[in-house]
Parts: C-alpha cells; sequence; structure tokens
C-alpha cells in the first residue's frame, strides 16, 4: 500500500457537492493523506461515486482513505432516500443486556451493512465504533452513540462493529480515545475537564480501547484528563498520548486528531495542527473544507516521521475486497435481533 513519503499529514473534508479547481490545485500541491466526507457533500449515490474517483488521485496514499461517520442514529452523513437509516448504539447494549451472542451477531450485521453502502461509494474508512463509556454528568453529545454503561461491553460490541468493517472492505476508527464518556462539556463548543482519577479511568474509560489497541486507526478526545496532565486535552498532550494511549492502552496504529476546527481547542489552526502533531498525532483531521482554513493547517505541519510512515502504511494494509455477503438475508436477520428491543 504505497504513500508518498513527501506527504501532509492531514485529513482534509471538501467544501461541496464537486471539487472546485482551487481545492483541486491545493490537494496536488500539499499530497494529504486522505479526504472526509460530510452532508454537504452528499447527493445521489452517483455523485458520491463521482466525487470519490475525483478525490483518489489526490491522495498520497494509494488506495485514497475517504472517510466518513457513518455510526448510525443521529450521527449519519448518509439517510434516506438513497441510504437506509441505521440504528442507534446504545440499542445493541440493550439487546447485550439479554444475549450477548445475539447482540454481537446484530452488530457485526449492521457494520457489514453500513461497509457494503460505503465501498459501493468509494468510502474506505468509517469513523466507526465508538468506544466511549457514558459516565454520570457526561454530556449528551455521547449519549445513545455509546454502546452501553460497561466497559466489556462495549469492548466486545466494538470488536464485532470491527470486523463487520473490514469485512465489508472499509477500515474501522476507533473513537474517542482514551474515553470521552465522562466529558461534561461538548468539545464541539468547549474544552471539557474530567478530574475522576487515573485508577479509575484505567479501569474503565480505557478499558474498551486496551481490549482493541490492534485497531488501524483511532480518534482523540478533545478532552484535559486533569490526573493525568491538567493543561492540556488529550490531542496536543505528549504526556497522555504517549503514556496513555502508546504505552498504558498499547495503541500502535495510526493516531489522527478529533476534528481540528473544534471550539475545545485554542491557538490558531495552524497552532493546533503543529500541537497535535508534536503531541503524537500521526494525522491532523480537519472538516470543514474552508480553503483558507486547510491553507493553514497544512502550513502547522512539518513532513511525517518514520514512525507516522510506518503506522500509515500498517493500517492502509487491513484494507481488502469485501467477502461474500447476503445484503437482504442481512437486514432481515439483524433486524429479526434487533426487534426484541424494538429495533433502532
Amino acid at each position: 500500500m504505497p504513500i508518498d513519503p513527501s506527504l501532509c499529514p492531514a485529513i482534509f473534508g471538501v467544501f461541496g457537492k464537486t471539487l472546485t479547481d482551487r481545492e483541486r490545485a491545493f490537494f496536488q500541491e500539499v499530497k494529504p493523506f486522505g479526504f472526509i466526507l460530510f452532508a454537504r457533500n452528499i447527493g445521489d449515490p452517483d455523485q458520491v461515486r463521482a466525487l470519490t474517483e475525483s478525490l483518489k488521485p489526490l491522495a498520497a496514499a494509494n488506495p485514497c482513505p475517504i472517510l466518513i461517520d457513518q455510526e448510525g442514529g443521529r450521527v449519519a452523513r448518509l439517510r434516506p432516500p438513497h441510504w437506509p437509516d441505521y440504528p442507534r448504539g446504545v440499542v445493541f447494549g440493550r439487546l447485550f443486556d439479554l444475549d450477548p451472542a445475539e447482540a454481537k451477531r446484530a452488530i457485526y450485521l449492521n457494520s457489514r451493512l453500513i461497509a457494503a453502502d460505503l465501498h459501493d461509494l468509494g468510502i474506505t474508512v468509517d469513523c466507526l465504533p465508538v468506544l466511549d463509556v457514558p459516565a454520570r454528568g457526561g454530556h449528551d453529545v455521547i449519549g445513545d452513540r455509546a454502546y452501553a454503561r460497561h466497559a466489556d461491553t462495549v469492548a466486545q460490541l466494538g470488536r464485532e462493529a470491527c470486523a463487520g468493517l473490514i469485512d465489508g472492505g472499509v477500515l474501522p476508527v476507533i473513537k474517542h480515545i482514551p474515553g470521552h464518556g465522562r466529558a461534561a462539556a461538548d468539545t464541539h463548543v468547549e474544552l471539557p475537564t474530567v478530574t475522576t482519577k487515573a485508577a479509575t479511568l484505567r479501569r474503565t474509560d480505557f478499558a474498551p480501547f486496551k481490549a482493541l489497541r490492534d485497531a488501524p486507526f483511532a480518534m482523540t478526545a478533545h478532552v484535559i484528563y486533569a490526573d493525568l496532565d491538567p493543561d492540556f486535552p488529550a490531542t496536543t498532550s505528549r504526556t497522555v498520548i504517549d503514556g496513555v494511549i502508546r504505552k498504558t492502552i498499547g495503541f500502535d496504529g495510526a493516531l489522527m486528531s478529533d476534528d481540528l476546527n473544534m471550539q475545545a481547542l485554542s491557538g490558531t489552526l495552524a497552532e493546533r495542527a503543529f500541537a497535535s502533531q508534536q503531541a503524537g498525532c500521526d494525522l491532523a483531521l480537519h472538516c470543514n473544507g474552508e480553503y483558507d482554513d486547510m491553507v493553514a493547517v497544512a502550513s502547522g505541519l512539518e513532513h511525517a516521521s518514520p514512525a507516522t510512515l510506518r503506522r500509515l502504511t500498517r493500517a492502509m494494509s487491513w484494507l481488502a475486497a469485501p467477502k461474500p455477503f447476503d445484503r437482504e438475508a442481512g437486514v432481515w436477520e439483524r433486524d429479526a435481533l434487533l426487534a426484541r428491543v424494538g429495533g433502532g
């Protein structure tokens, strides 16, 4: 899976449903690792396929990493009438309480169905599963996106969600490492501080990520963990990335920041990009597609380190052709399983 070593270690959004000449020229010049799509980029299937085809030759990685947030529930960029609605994460946790084996089968099928949709459009990476463990007082920005309030349940369901995506030719991103469930604020708007002791975090919040530490990609949390680093959120904390994500959790895959445009982070976009890279993020994620913002992010980044290139190459090596799958039968079986808890 070749990756141009002179790449810009970033994932960028695009502004609309087609590339502009200015965007194309910028991407050709900086060679980003990949791209991410949002609802503003989505029309009908033919339009999305045309957009992904236009992006493929502009990425530094081949095959091109094209990301999307297709979780189900309220976080879904592909929606009816062209694509089905998918269940909220919490539904699988409810089924797990009744029958763990059925829940794991249901979430595997659900992710396999999502992967079928994405692969058909040329989308190669899904920002799923959510491994955050909600806690009392946590903001609803996670809420029903989370599978359960028990770390082991989250880990088991997350493992099956990853398997369904991978079998469908799509790579998973575990998020939001090392855990967003206790954050009492929405990081799109402000920076939350978690004061829970590190020993408790290791037993609970960090545990699902440790269980899935072999995943190809992970996305950071813009959250301060005061007992670990009282000054910087995980995304820009060398202490958290080195000491917790890489060592305690043991994740050695490709680590991307959450969106640098979120207001939990301070400083200019160039400063945010630089800080995330210096802290240990392999990739800077910038989502809004604003041209001047992307130029600023690129200006703050240095060339990828040999360790980053190794992790990116290894992450993309997971990508394979989809295994045979009967989509109609998959829908029927998943829906029959979820009927026990009222569907999605």
